[in-house]
C-alpha cells in the first residue's frame, strides 16, 4: 500500500510538471516549489513571487513580475516562456 501511494504521488507530480510546462506555470496559483521548476527561478525568487502575490494580490500579467525584488527585464525575458497568468480558482 505504501509503495502504491508513493507511486501515485510520483505520477501526479510528473503529470503536473508536463501539464504546467505545456501552458506554463501559473504565477497566480503556483507554490514556491512549483515555481522553482522553472529554469532561472531559485528558492529566493520563488519565495519572493509568492510573498508579493500574498501581499498585493494576483498578477495582472507577466510584466507585473518586475515589481518583485530580484526580477528585472532580463530575468523576465529568460523565464516568461515557462510562465502564464491565469485567474486562480480560489
Amino acid at each position: 500500500m505504501k509503495k502504491l501511494i508513493v507511486m501515485l504521488a510520483m505520477v501526479g507530480s510528473m503529470m503536473f510538471s508536463v501539464a504546467a510546462f505545456a501552458g506554463g506555470i501559473n504565477i497566480n496559483a503556483a507554490t514556491s516549489e512549483q515555481l522553482q521548476e522553472v529554469k532561472g527561478i531559485g528558492p529566493k525568487t520563488a519565495d519572493a513571487i509568492v510573498a508579493y502575490r500574498d501581499e498585493y494580490g494576483k498578477f495582472a500579467n507577466l510584466e507585473s513580475l518586475t515589481a518583485v525584488k530580484g526580477i528585472g527585464d532580463k530575468k523576465l525575458a529568460k523565464i516568461q516562456d515557462s510562465l502564464t497568468v491565469e485567474a486562480s480558482k480560489e
